[in-house]
């Protein structure tokens, strides 16, 4: 008697073949968020196209009938022109001044709520708070009730213990922005950097202070390094916004003092010498270098988003 042994054939990979009513299914399951794509088409890719046809023209919009394609040279006058390399050279250094003091101050701040103590909910509020005032009025909050000369805050102290009373926005206007932009967007950084603080494995921290670990050593060796992939999100995150800012600069000095950014230059091209060429041109590289940086934050969050799989 013999046995027959068969041998186990191989597992064929399944096809899954598409039917006309599974076509139509996956359809239906995508046709609600249609309308949401074209609203978004409509609104944001159209503009853009037609500010990447205008960038292509000399095109004043006092004479209409003059324009004609130009092909790169308004990008080439644009890169070409003093003023504009000089709001470039104030964007970047507005960008990193406000991105570096913000992180410092959320940090501080971070670590000060990631504490227990009473009235812990009222002091985070009461630090958000600034986060969620509209651009415009945090700028004419302090234009006018901290740097005016004559019934600002700022002058009033001065005044009570006899100091000098300097006329702020003249005598320091960039600090003036930047101080208007850190104050606003601390909150923001602090949110960031407290959601890094409360996801540290606490198993981790205890076992180093059960080793002799102080608190700077605990910080230095575990919190800092655990923060880096946080601290990196809210400095690009920042860096997008802060780039595009126009508010604090147009409410605060109005581009003046030497503080028009480049939003600030294109929206003088635009209103006030007309040139729709040159600001459709300076436009398209304000958002080529705001995609640059989105593209470094999105791989961020995705890392972020990886870690954290990994670790659940």
């Amino acid at each position: 008697m013999t046995a027959t042994t068969t041998a186990p054939l191989a597992a064929t990979p399944a096809r899954t073949v598409r039917t006309p009513s599974g076509r139509l299914r996956a359809w239906a399951t995508r046709a609600p968020l249609l309308p949401a794509l074209v609203f978004m088409i409509v609104v944001t890719q159209l503009p853009f196209v037609a500010t990447l046809f205008i960038s292509f023209f000399d095109w004043n919009a006092l004479y209409p009938k003059a324009r004609h394609f130009t092909g790169v040279d308004n990008y080439r006058q644009v890169l070409n022109d003093a003023d504009l390399r000089h709001s470039v050279w104030t964007t970047v250094l507005l960008t990193v001044s406000v991105v570096l003091a913000s992180l410092v101050l959320g940090l501080l701040l971070a670590l000060l709520l990631d504490q227990r103590f009473r009235g812990r909910g009222v002091v985070r509020t009461l630090l958000i708070a600034p986060f969620l005032v509209v651009p415009v009025a945090a700028a004419l909050l302090w234009k006018h009730v901290l740097y005016n000369p004559e019934y600002g805050l700022l002058n009033g102290l001065l005044h009570y213990v006899g100091g000098p009373q300097p006329d702020w926005i003249s005598r320091t206007p960039l600090l003036a922005v930047e101080a208007s932009l850190v104050w606003q967007w601390t909150p923001f950084m602090m949110l960031i950097l407290l959601a890094g603080l409360q996801s540290r494995d606490q198993q981790q921290i205890e076992a180093a202070k059960v080793d002799g670990a102080d608190a700077w050593q605990v910080f230095r060796y575990l919190t800092l390094p655990h923060l880096r992939r946080y601290l990196e999100l809210g400095a690009l995150l920042g860096s997008i916004y802060i780039v595009q800012n126009f508010d604090a600069v147009f409410t605060i000095t109005s581009g003046g003092l030497g503080t028009a950014n480049l939003p600030y230059t294109v929206y003088q091209s635009f209103y006030q010498a007309h040139e729709n060429g040159l600001a459709s041109a300076a436009g398209v590289l304000v958002v080529i270098g705001s995609i640059i940086i989105a593209t470094f934050a999105l791989r961020v969050v995705s890392s972020l988003f990886r870690e954290e799989v990994s670790r659940a």
